[in-house]
């Protein structure tokens, strides 16, 4: 769902402010306005600004929990988890981290123990953005979640600096750059 829509909350929900990235909680009975729900997460406004909320907390909003990211079983491979991080999105950019160019590196390798492991190198688009480990950890939760991916890290770098230059032609068409 893209289109906005208001609602009370049902209960208390932790948020991250945006675009600060600090926790916080709205309580019970806010009045949230939702501007996006994209990759199993939820921007909503309320009084005192915007705050994303995590999947898990679909409830809170009246919603059901969505699961659509999830891998559909099988052995992972370097398709799987690019799929999975096209479902990572900045809680302010309707686009998801790959197509705004966002992820500079993947590596699946063996882990340790079983299964595999992946490392991710991730940037952002300001250096400023209070938003990046909660993008980072969505993404890294996610990974985690497929099935035979037994480690997972998403590390922030700043080497290259983002720039616009880097949106792929499908997020330039969703941003109505082309």
């Amino acid at each position: 769902m893209n289109s906005p829509s208001t609602v009370q909350l049902k209960r208390d929900c932790a948020v991250v402010r945006i675009p600060a990235g600090t926790t916080d909680t709205l309580t019970s009975g806010t009045e949230v306005h939702i501007t996006q729900t994209l990759g199993g997460t939820y921007t909503v406004q309320a009084t005192g600004g915007l705050f994303r909320i995590a999947g898990k907390d679909a409830d809170a909003l009246g919603l059901d929990i969505d699961l659509q990211w999830l891998s559909s079983g099988g052995p992972v491979d370097e398709k799987k988890i690019w799929e999975v991080l096209r479902t990572c999105y900045d809680p302010e950019i309707p686009v998801n981290i790959v197509d705004l160019g966002l992820v500079y590196d993947m590596q699946l390798s063996p882990a340790k123990t079983s299964g595999s492991r992946v490392d991710v190198k991730m940037t952002l688009t300001a250096p400023g953005c209070g938003m990046g480990p909660a993008i980072a950890g969505d993404a890294q939760v996610k990974l985690l979640n497929l099935e035979g991916v037994d480690d997972a890290t998403v590390e922030i770098v700043w080497d290259p600096p983002w720039h616009h230059s880097m949106i792929t032609p499908a997020g330039k068409q969703i941003l109505g750059l082309e």
